[in-house]
């Protein structure tokens, strides 16, 4: 059967899901912006409670908030959030972690070395070596041109 172009778009359309656009993007921007909240008052609870300065806080928060990621993966919370909440968990930190978790799980079955170590970095390894080589670059332009003093 033949179409015209404009009867072949008039088709799509009507076949097409409505998008929620408007809907997904506040879940998603609340949502994150919730996991960042959980993360800045874990940085305050380190101030006072523990009494680190900021270096000391600057590392114990990502580290806190990746280890609740993959815990959280692990639980099989994080999936269930994310089909709710969308790219709001899949920016902040706690993504991460369960970018590198969730493959892990998924083949540990295929045993530790080939399945949970081989596919640990899956979808995390080009994140990986895109930002180490990144860094190396930029390491690299700072130092000859002198940008870092």
């Amino acid at each position: 059967m033949d179409y015209t172009k404009q009867e072949y778009l008039s088709y799509v359309q009507k076949k097409s899901p409505n998008s929620k656009l408007w809907k997904n993007t506040l879940i998603a921007f609340v949502v994150g912006g919730l996991i960042c909240v959980v993360g800045q008052a874990f940085g305050e609870i380190y101030k006072a409670v523990f009494d680190l300065d900021e270096e000391s806080v600057k590392t114990a928060v990502p580290i806190t908030m990746v280890f609740l990621g993959a815990l959280f993966t692990g639980l099989n919370l994080y999936h269930k959030l994310a089909k709710y909440a969308g790219a709001g968990t899949l920016v902040p930190i706690t993504g991460f972690a369960n970018a590198v978790v969730s493959p892990a799980i998924e083949f540990k079955r295929e045993g530790y070395v080939l399945g949970l170590a081989a596919k640990m970095f899956t979808i995390a390894g080009p994140v990986l070596v895109y930002g180490i080589n990144a860094s190396i670059v930029l390491g690299l332009v700072y130092y000859l041109f002198g940008l870092g003093k």
